[in-house]
């Protein structure tokens, strides 16, 4: 008999490192031990199994996207090095990569907390010439930008305490973190807003969430045009 084909559009890469950031968090929270089955670290081929299984991920959709989060700091490898006596005694060095969540990725999801790092700690915000805020979610901003970024910190909280999926909240988040970030410009992308915008406008369905839309959307079509 032939299987029926799945009307259920294929996921979004954006979705799959939502994913995959998940189940980095997850290892770390329940984790025994640092490395290995129940460690918070783990070999690529574990990886790419246990995804099979509980996301039904290719080893093509782990791979690249583990390679998006290693480039930008949610995931870090850790090189786990072992020497293996061959018949002879010849010593013959060995690697393994093993790949955990960072600290950054851990805020991704919790949201920053008590011992998140200040986003330009090490940089002097006043030679700068322009006024740096920090708002409610320990993003900063520059003050010109202020109750764009402010509102924006309250869809975060809003949408972190919302019943909708823990991968459904990643991305939103992540994209609210990508405005937030450009905002911290004297001269943002106006396109990488914009970007990051029409996918967040998504999150007036949200339960709570459809007033803070409407605000954060006429503050920003006046900023984009």
């Amino acid at each position: 008999m032939v299987k029926a084909k799945s009307d259920k559009p294929p996921r979004t890469n954006n979705e799959i490192r939502s994913l995959m950031l998940q189940y980095f968090y997850d290892r770390n929270k329940n984790a025994t031990s640092s490395m290995g089955k129940k460690g918070s670290a783990i070999k690529i081929s574990d990886i790419k199994a246990e995804l099979k299984t509980q996301h039904s991920l290719t080893q093509q959709e782990v791979q690249s996207n583990l390679t998006y989060l290693l480039s930008q700091g949610w995931v870090k490898e850790k090189p786990f090095e072992k020497r293996v006596v061959a018949k002879g005694g010849t010593v013959i060095p060995a690697t393994t990569n093993y790949y955990l969540i960072t600290a950054a990725g851990i805020d991704k999801i919790e949201g920053p907390g008590e011992f998140t790092m200040p986003k330009f700690e090490g940089i002097n915000i006043h030679a700068t010439g322009h006024n740096i805020i920090t708002l409610g979610d320990g993003n900063q901003v520059n003050a010109e930008y202020g109750d764009l970024g402010q509102a924006l910190a309250e869809l975060r909280k809003a949408i972190t305490q919302s019943d909708v999926s823990e991968g459904q909240k990643i991305g939103l988040v992540a994209d609210i973190d990508t405005i937030e970030s450009q905002l911290a410009k004297t001269e943002p992308n106006r396109g990488i807003i914009a970007a990051a915008w029409n996918t967040i406008k998504a999150a007036a369905s949200i339960n709570g969430c459809a007033a803070l839309i409407g605000k954060i959307s006429s503050l920003i079509t006046t900023f984009l045009y």
